[in-house]
């Protein structure tokens, strides 16, 4: 058994409800789970079941309506990000007027890295991800492949740890998505960060050491 002490999060009982007009809609329903470091978890599901819900809560994005949840080893809500949590969305979530180079380095200058080391470290993780040669690009002249990557990279440049990622994949094609995923798993395995990812792709899901599934806004945690 963990103790809480040791947790990046701990989260018990929460659920998300709206109002949508006259209705009460519930998008997730009673979820408790706990993630430590070096955790990779996928977690898969049918459209609407609640995945992205999930992560929105687990990463301080949005207040769940019941339960609770903590992060132990990470701080309060308002610290977590960017410098705690990273988030890795499906769709396009680079910032239009900047240079890659410059979106790959925000995380690190909101967090108080001196220039000069925040773009050799942004830099670096465009590199992994073999972007480097595109960083004065602006995202419009990209593909959304590279797009993609270029995310990830942000993601990765802040070192943060833990990784929430919604369907990182599922706008890619297959040898783009091995590249990215191996490249993400790599880091992930030399920081001992925790990474979450949401995902269809059943060949995604079997890279993790565990998978959870949701239905109807409830989650089931199994081993894979």
């Amino acid at each position: 058994m963990v103790i809480s002490q040791q947790l990046l999060v701990d989260a018990t009982n929460i659920g998300c409800s709206y109002r949508n007009g006259q209705t009460d809609v519930v998008a997730l329903e009673s979820a408790t789970c706990k993630i430590k470091p070096g955790d990779k978890i996928a977690l898969v599901g049918p459209s609407g079941s609640g995945k992205s819900t999930l992560l929105q809560i687990l990463g301080g994005l949005e207040i769940p309506t019941k339960g609770s949840i903590t992060w132990p080893l990470l701080g309060e809500r308002n610290v977590l990000r960017p410098v705690h949590i990273s988030f890795i969305f499906q769709m396009p979530s680079l910032l239009a007027p900047l240079s890659v180079i410059e979106n790959v380095e925000i995380p690190l200058l909101l967090n108080n890295v001196e220039a000069n080391k925040a773009r050799a470290e942004a830099m670096n993780a465009l590199e992994r991800l073999e972007m480097h040669r595109l960083a004065n690009k602006l995202p419009e002249e990209l593909s959304g492949g590279q797009a993609q990557r270029v995310a990830v990279a942000r993601a990765l440049a802040g070192k943060p740890k833990l990784i929430l990622a919604d369907e990182p994949t599922g706008q890619l094609d297959h040898p783009t998505a091995n590249f990215m995923m191996d490249t993400l798993l790599s880091n992930i395995n030399e920081s001992g960060a925790a990474i979450v990812v949401a995902t269809h792709d059943s060949e995604v899901a079997k890279r993790f050491d565990s998978k959870w599934h949701m239905h109807r806004g409830r989650l089931e945690e199994e081993d894979i």
